[in-house]
């Protein structure tokens, strides 16, 4: 049974909208398109490389799909990242026929869970999936999401599109590790644990700080 895991650039405050370029994501009249570009170094390239050395496959929709699909597949060829990116298989979750350039991209069906749980079942490297809010949320109700690797930046935007929005499904998560770039990334990895648990104070709280 291969990962499937989530790899996400997120403000501080949990926004995951355009962190590349001022006009990558407009929706909603964001503004602040970019925001990971000042924080980005080698230490951080370097990070994500390794990452992305353990993918098997790609599993977006269609929007992040259509924005790796114009960008990746025309980066310099040493570029250690696009040389993975354009020879793993791509998988796409769209509501509306699509069209492929980009080698070795296919379209999921209807049964978006159910394709994805049997290409969990296959050999090979993790499956990455990178933005797609909208997916994560599906990926998450059916228990199909491994490990999220948050790539988190010391900036604040107020608003945007979240990773963790209203309607998220609530999940349980143990904290996996982290490391911190010099200039103040952090990526943080936690897996999934299964349902939210709750509890509440009482006295064995109270004596145990006594």
């Amino acid at each position: 049974m291969r990962k499937l895991n989530v790899i996400e650039f997120v403000t501080l405050d949990g926004v995951m909208q355009a962190p590349g370029s001022s006009d990558e994501d407009r929706e909603g009249g964001f503004e602040y398109g970019g925001w990971v570009i000042p924080h980005f170094d080698e230490q951080l390239g370097a990070l994500m490389v390794g990452m992305v050395e353990r993918a098997g496959a790609l599993l977006l929709g269609r929007k992040p799909y259509d924005i790796f699909a114009a960008s990746w597949p025309f980066m310099p060829e040493n570029d250690p990242i696009s040389v993975i990116y354009n020879q793993i298989p791509k998988y796409v979750a769209s509501r509306s026929p699509l069209t492929f350039t980009w080698a070795d991209s296919h379209q999921l069906g209807a049964d978006i869970a159910g394709d994805v749980a049997k290409l969990k079942e296959q050999d090979g490297g993790e499956i990455q999936v990178s933005g797609s809010s909208d997916l994560i949320q599906t990926l998450l109700r059916h228990d199909l999401i491994d490990e999220f690797h948050l790539i988190v930046f010391p900036s604040i935007v107020g608003s945007g599109k979240r990773l963790f929005g209203d309607g998220a499904i609530p999940r349980g998560l143990s904290f996996k590790g982290a490391e911190t770039t010099a200039n103040g990334v952090a990526i943080q990895v936690y897996e999934r644990t299964g349902e939210l648990k709750t509890g509440e104070f009482g006295p064995e709280f109270a004596e145990s700080y006594r």
